[in-house]
């Protein structure tokens, strides 16, 4: 999300270099193309760039000397052992302490463990006793949490900027730098570093956990002939619970949510802390996103070699191309296995699936393309495209009348009208 940060600072009148070690990314986006997928992203970008305030490059050594603050938005990727990889986020730390001259105040905007603004002062610090310089620096931790296909709205407007600092003039020039975005009453909440550190991994394990806690409802709906939304409706309407993430459905995917969870477990086991609900968190997960191909499975009484299933939806969510830990990978494989042969539409993530998994699949123009003689459907995300289609003109092209609903959008009684048999997750259709 460095270039939604760069491009939504550039847009308030601040001036943003976006800085990558890509070269092939800065040159993309030199000629105005987005190497990632954002809604208004591209917009944002031109009209800053355009107008003087936004430029690009792939050198950081280059632009050191003309800035005050620098943001730290690199990735860090789960290790082997789950916990957070800090090679960039140190990496970017030495390559300021090797070429700083002036004060800067570096904000550590990666999702990082607590502990990391130590280690990244550390970094610093090192490299100036090497060069000989005693030059004054400070750190900052700035979480984002900005929602993929909405993150220039989030970041525009957001419900709160969460800031860790160790002094009062690091905490000054980030309440200046974010005054214009909390002008209509959106709070700056101060606390130290480490506490917003663990603060972004909290917000996501807890999204998490109630996404997997509903998924674990639902299998127990289904057991026990329960719906998991009317079921939903009576729990979320408790003002202490509320109805946000508490859908049933394949299980989540994304840039987040599976490392996050992974990186907090593996955090409390470095600090001798069972973290037992958020283990749970991502084993119910992993299990859920199976609950397609098992309804497929059943649908076709195990027997899915030579079947043509239609998959609808590729990336994680709506609004993006990210396929990072999504569920479609999960079914694909296992319908690959069964022997079935498998046809996909997704309206953006189409040319990431083919970097991703290649020509195993069958990729196609549209839906109605993608159910041509198919003997099911699976819909995986729920794209507003796929909310509402001819389901007479599906049927006359399908060999079968198979729908499996993995996120719960379609009504059961209009299906069966047509013709299909529905399978969704936490009913008994």
């Amino acid at each position: 999300m460095g270039l939604v940060t760069g491009a939504c600072f550039a847009e308030m009148g601040v001036s943003v270099v976006c800085v990558d070690i890509d070269t092939n990314k800065i040159d993309l986006l030199r000629k105005g193309i987005m190497p990632i997928y954002e809604p208004g992203i591209k917009e944002l970008v031109d009209k800053n760039v355009r107008e003087g305030r936004l430029t690009f490059s792939e050198s950081l050594e280059s632009v050191i000397d003309g800035v005050s603050i620098i943001f730290s938005a690199v990735g860090t990727p789960p290790d082997e052992d789950g916990s957070a990889d800090l090679r960039y986020v140190l990496n970017v730390a030495r390559t300021i302490g090797r070429n700083m001259n002036n004060y800067v105040l570096l904000v550590t905007k990666s999702t990082v463990p607590v502990g990391t603004a130590a280690k990244v002062k550390a970094a610093i610090s090192e490299e100036l006793r090497l060069r000989g310089k005693n030059i004054e620096f400070d750190v900052a931790s700035n979480p984002e949490f900005l929602k993929e296909g909405a993150a220039i709205k989030d970041f525009m407007s957001p419900d709160r900027v969460v800031v860790g600092v160790e002094n009062d003039r690091a905490a000054l020039m980030m309440e200046r730098l974010y005054k214009p975005f909390v002008l209509n009453g959106f709070p700056i909440i101060f606390m130290d570093i480490s506490s917003a550190e663990m603060t972004k991994y909290a917000a996501n394990a807890m999204l998490a956990t109630r996404i997997s806690f509903m998924n674990e409802i639902a299998r127990l709906c289904e057991a026990t002939g329960a719906n998991v939304e009317m079921v939903r409706k009576g729990i979320g309407s408790d003002k202490r619970i509320g109805m946000s993430f508490l859908y049933a459905g394949a299980g989540y995917g994304g840039s987040c949510f599976p490392k996050d969870v992974k990186a907090l477990a593996r955090s409390g086991k470095d600090y001798g802390v069972e973290m037992k609900i958020v283990e749970a968190v991502e084993e119910v997960n992993n299990e859920q996103k199976e609950i397609v191909f098992k309804k497929l499975q059943h649908a076709f009484a195990g027997i899915l070699k030579g079947k043509v299933i239609a998959l609808w939806g590729l990336s994680f969510k709506p609004d993006t191309d990210d396929m990072r830990e999504a569920p479609s990978l999960v079914v694909i494989e296992r319908l690959i296995e069964a022997g079935a042969t498998v046809r996909v539409f997704d309206p953006v993530a189409m040319e990431e699936s083919k970097r991703r998994i290649g020509n195993i699949v069958q990729y196609c123009n549209n839906i109605y393309d993608s159910v041509d003689g198919a003997d099911a459907i699976a819909l995986l995300t729920e794209w507003k495209q796929f909310r509402l289609p001819s389901w007479t003109k599906v049927k006359g092209l399908m060999k079968g009348n198979i729908v499996v609903d993995g996120r719960n959008i379609y009504d059961n009684n209009e299906l069966k009208t047509e013709g299909f048999r529905l399978y969704s997750i936490g009913k008994n259709n």
